[in-house]
C-alpha cells in the first residue's frame, strides 16, 4: 500500500502525517491494501481551476476525486498477486476545509479527515448525486469509516427523519440580515 502526498499550501503541513495514516487505514478498511492513492492539498484557487476544467463548475469546492480506473479497480486492488493498483487522486482545498471547520466549530484536522473519507468513497464508485438510495448507501458508509478511524464501532448517525446524512455535507447557509443605518432608523434606533 502506498499513499503519496503532495501539498501546494503550507497550511497542510501540520496534518500530513495523520492524514497519510488515515488514508492507509481507509485503504485497509475498504479492502484495498494493495492499492496506491495520491492525496493533494491545495488552495481554493487551485481547486477552483480543477473544478472548472473537469466538472464545468467555476467555483472552489472542498474535495475532488479523480478515479484512475472504473469500478473494477477495487477488485484488482484486493488481489495480493497483482502489482499495486492506483485507485486515483483525491484533491482537498485546505482553505475551504479550514473555513468549513470554523463554521462547524470543529478542528481543521477533523474536517480534513471527513473530506478524505468522502473523496475515498467517490474513488470507489460511490455517488450521492445519482439517487436517494445511493446517497443513503454512501453516507452510511461515510459514518462507518469515520467511526472506524475514530476508534468507535461502525454506527451511522441519522437525522430525525431517519435518513442518513453525509458528514461531508455543510448545513445550508442562513442569510444574515445586516443592519444598515437606514434599517436602524426605520426601526427607531438612532444612527451616528
Amino acid at each position: 500500500m502506498a499513499v503519496e502526498i503532495g501539498f501546494r499550501t503550507i497550511r497542510a503541513r501540520p496534518y500530513l502525517k495523520a492524514l497519510a495514516s488515515d488514508a492507509a487505514a481507509l485503504m485497509r478498511a475498504v479492502g484495498a491494501p494493495q492499492a496506491e492513492l495520491s492525496l493533494s492539498f491545495v488552495t481554493d484557487r487551485a481547486i477552483r481551476r480543477l473544478n472548472r476544467d473537469f466538472r464545468g463548475k467555476d467555483s472552489a469546492t472542498d474535495v475532488l476525486s479523480f478515479p484512475q480506473f472504473g469500478p473494477d479497480a477495487l477488485a484488482a486492488a484486493t488481489r495480493a498477486a497483482e502489482p499495486p493498483v492506483p485507485l486515483g487522486d483525491i484533491v482537498i482545498s485546505v482553505e475551504t476545509a479550514a473555513r468549513q471547520a470554523r463554521e462547524l466549530n470543529i478542528e481543521i484536522a477533523a474536517r480534513l479527515r471527513t473530506l478524505l473519507i468522502h473523496g475515498m468513497l467517490h474513488l470507489l464508485g460511490y455517488d450521492h448525486e445519482g439517487s436517494a438510495a445511493e446517497a443513503r448507501r454512501m453516507f452510511k458508509r461515510e459514518h462507518q469509516l469515520a467511526a472506524l478511524l475514530a476508534g468507535h464501532g461502525a454506527t451511522a448517525q441519522k437525522t430525525p427523519a431517519g435518513s442518513v446524512w453525509s458528514p461531508a455535507a455543510m448545513p445550508p447557509r442562513r442569510r444574515v440580515r445586516r443592519s444598515t443605518p437606514l434599517a436602524r432608523k426605520r426601526a427607531g434606533a438612532t444612527t451616528r
